[in-house]
Formats: structure tokens, C-alpha cells, sequence
């Protein structure tokens, strides 16, 4: 059984494709998660290069952006940090692959370099990028750890999962909420309350914590932890990503679906919470998963279905 862990979740407003600038916010914050004692600290979906703008981006414009993995500048910038700290880091950028292909991918980075790497599997934010096509489990200290990056954990056959595959916390890089969708209640927030938070905060924070913003997150989000007995380590962009606004919200929610931790700055911030062993054993979803019945649902599970997806906000 491994020892207890304190593990922290950053959110930070990313420039889209200031790879040096993002890069100095995600030390700025490890640093602070350093003092908080963390071992281990998470960054958003493309926390590196930025993300929504990448939907207007040729393909020779992706190549461009995108980056090896392991050799790339923002990997070995990701070691350096990582060294100097003595602490884990996990940050996302788009990949360009040893196969030609791009991929919106999610790293793990230790003091000793790369440890592992997740491509999504439910990639559409640009046409040119290809899915990923496997799950992956790693270990830090003793900790199994797995990757599902935004609308990956939507699914929720990639939790169960990856759960399965033996991960006992979950990262789940995000750039969500404040978005348009057939949900009620959703939509994008207004820019300019962001642009006068200072004024007038109140303004926003109920555009934040309303359905546009957490309150559809805690529909779904604490049941993906409370279902599979993990713990879920969930990271969010705050501010301006491109032309749209992001509410943050990043957190940590143990096998129970309770936050540890969570967010609640109208700016950048990190904030740590203790993980401990013992909760992923005496949560619901430890018993459920020994009591599973495969051979009832195999076929069903695994059987064709209608796969295309529609992203409502993209439309235009």
C-alpha cells in the first residue's frame, strides 16, 4: 500500500501559443505547490500551447506548434522545472508524432524525466489532429496514476477503464465550461465581467458557479470518482482562452466524490490536498468494481454504436 501523498491541481490563463510564457507560469505555480509541500502538481489540457485558438490553425500551422515528445524544448523546459523542484509535473501540448501525425497529448515529467504520455482519444478542437488509441497507467511513489483529458472522461467507459487498469488517481486535464450546448442553462460568459472582476466580482462569480459553470460540473465530475473509487485530479484554465471566457474550478475529489480541494480565486492559483491509501478501499466504488458481472454486458459494452460527435460551439 503505497505511503499518503500531497498532490496539488493548478489553474492559470494561458496565452495561446506563448509556449515561454506558459512555461513560466507553470514553474511560478509548481514553485508555490513546492512550498505547499506537494509532490506532484497538474496543469490544464494544452496548458503549454494554448487551445481554442488551434481550431482556426492550418495543418502546417500545427506542425509548427506541435512538439516531439521526449526531445521537444517544452518537455526538456518541463524536466528542468521538475529537477530544480524535485517534484512531478503534469502539463498538456500538442504532439507531432514520430508517425507524421499531430495529437493533443498530456505528460508526466519527473526529476528524472519524461515518466509517461497520454494522447487523447476524443480529440476536435482542430481537424488535423488524429485520436489516441491507448489507456495508460503509471506510477509516482507508489501511486498508480492514469490520464483522461476533457472530453475523454465524458465517456465514461475510459474511466471504468483506466480504473481497471489498476489507476487509483485519475488526471483529468480540462479547458471546459462556459460553453454553448444542448444542456439548459448553458452558454458562454460575457468577457468584460472578467475584464471587471475587480469591480465587481459578484457578477461573475454567479455566471462562474451557475449551470454555464460548476454546477454542471458537479453533475457529472464527483460521480466519476465516487463510481470507479478513485481519486480524481481535475485542472481547469481561469481567464480569457482565446476569444472565450473559462471559470477554473480545478480541484481534487477523493473515492468518496467529496472535494478535498478546490479553486475559488478569479486568477491564478494552486492549492494542495493529502491523498491517502486507505480511502480506496473503504469507498462504494472499490465494492462495486469487485462486483461486476462482465459476461452480462461484454457483448454490449464492446458492441458498434453511433460514434460521431457534435461540439455544439464549434458549429459556427
Amino acid at each position: 500500500m503505497p505511503q499518503p501523498i500531497k498532490v496539488a491541481t493548478a489553474q492559470f490563463e494561458h496565452a495561446s501559443g506563448d509556449k515561454a510564457f506558459n512555461l513560466e507560469r507553470i514553474e511560478a505555480l509548481a514553485s508555490q505547490a513546492k512550498v505547499q509541500g506537494a509532490r506532484v502538481v497538474a496543469f490544464h489540457e494544452c496548458s503549454i500551447t494554448g487551445y481554442t485558438f488551434a481550431r482556426r490553425l492550418s495543418e502546417a500551422e500545427m506542425h509548427e506548434l506541435a512538439e516531439p515528445i521526449p526531445d521537444g524544448t517544452s518537455i526538456q523546459a518541463l524536466h528542468r522545472i521538475a529537477q530544480a523542484l524535485d517534484i512531478y509535473l503534469l502539463a498538456g501540448l500538442f504532439e507531432r508524432g514520430d508517425d507524421g501525425k499531430l495529437y493533443k497529448a498530456y505528460v508526466c515529467v519527473g526529476p528524472a524525466g519524461l515518466v509517461a504520455k497520454y494522447r487523447k482519444i476524443h480529440p476536435f478542437i482542430n481537424p488535423y489532429l488524429t485520436p489516441g488509441s491507448d489507456y495508460v497507467v503509471f506510477e509516482i511513489e507508489g501511486w498508480r496514476c492514469g490520464i483522461l483529458i476533457c472530453y475523454d472522461n465524458n465517456v465514461i467507459e475510459n474511466v471504468r477503464a483506466t480504473a481497471l487498469l489498476g489507476a487509483d488517481v485519475i488526471f483529468m486535464p480540462h479547458v471546459t465550461m462556459c460553453t454553448p450546448s444542448s444542456r439548459p442553462g448553458a452558454g458562454f460568459v460575457d468577457p468584460e465581467l472578467w475584464h471587471n472582476r475587480h469591480n465587481d466580482p459578484t457578477s461573475l462569480r454567479a455566471e462562474f458557479d451557475g449551470l454555464k459553470g460548476r454546477a454542471w460540473l458537479m453533475k457529472w465530475l464527483p460521480a466519476r470518482a465516487y463510481d470507479n473509487g478513485i481519486y480524481a485530479v481535475f485542472a481547469n484554465p481561469i481567464g480569457m482562452d482565446d476569444d472565450q471566457l473559462k471559470n477554473g474550478c480545478s480541484m481534487i475529489i477523493d473515492p468518496f466524490g467529496d472535494v478535498l480541494e478546490e479553486c475559488r480565486a478569479l486568477g491564478e492559483q494552486v492549492v494542495t490536498a493529502t491523498l491517502t491509501p486507505e480511502k480506496l478501499t473503504d469507498a462504494g466504488g472499490y465494492r462495486y468494481r469487485q462486483a461486476r458481472k462482465p459476461d452480462l454486458y461484454r457483448d454490449i459494452i464492446g458492441g458498434e454504436h453511433d460514434s460521431q460527435q457534435k461540439v455544439a460551439w464549434m458549429k459556427s
